[in-house]
């Protein structure tokens, strides 16, 4: 199939740089691209591997009621924090 595209400067740009590395022509370089993209926006999102953080009981917490800055850092540090 023969048609005509407009292409962002960035994609042009980075075909440019492929066209000079690899040698090959436009027309393998944009079929190879969209062989390998279309795939992709078929099967919608890429799956994400889901990141699972792990409690880990670390004890009570050792300071008071923290709801009083002062008082925290005179039980954390010692009265000399100021």
């Amino acid at each position: 199939m023969r048609t005509t595209i407009s292409l962002d400067d960035d994609v042009a740009a980075l075909l440019r740089r492929l066209r000079e590395r690899s040698g090959k022509s436009l027309r393998e370089l944009v079929n190879a691209a969209l062989r390998e993209g279309l795939p992709r926006l078929f099967q919608g999102r890429e799956e994400h591997h889901r990141f699972v953080v792990r409690s880990l009981e670390v004890g009570r917490c050792l300071l008071p009621a923290v709801d009083d800055v002062a008082e925290t850092l005179a039980a954390a540090e010692g009265e000399d924090f100021r």
